[in-house]
């Protein structure tokens, strides 16, 4: 029996009031669901651009001192 028979089986058992809350329940895994799928899409395009930004740059051997790395506003 498919997952989705069995839930269909229980939820048909509770009252209505419980059932409202298997939805809001639902709804929220759903929502969660987008996010964490936004999220992964952004996290794999940052990947991606930081990949890209630093193609060619594997043979090269440079060192940089600490004063290379200051920036300095004013």
């Amino acid at each position: 029996m498919a997952i989705t028979d069995r839930i269909q089986q229980h939820l048909e058992k509770l009252p209505a009031s419980f059932q409202a809350e298997v939805l809001d329940f639902v709804e929220y895994l759903a929502a969660k669901a987008g996010r964490e799928a936004v999220r992964r899409e952004a996290r794999d395009w940052s990947s991606l651009s930081l990949a890209y930004s630093v193609r060619g740059m594997e043979d090269k051997e440079t060192l940089y001192t600490v004063r290379d790395l200051k920036l300095v506003f004013s």
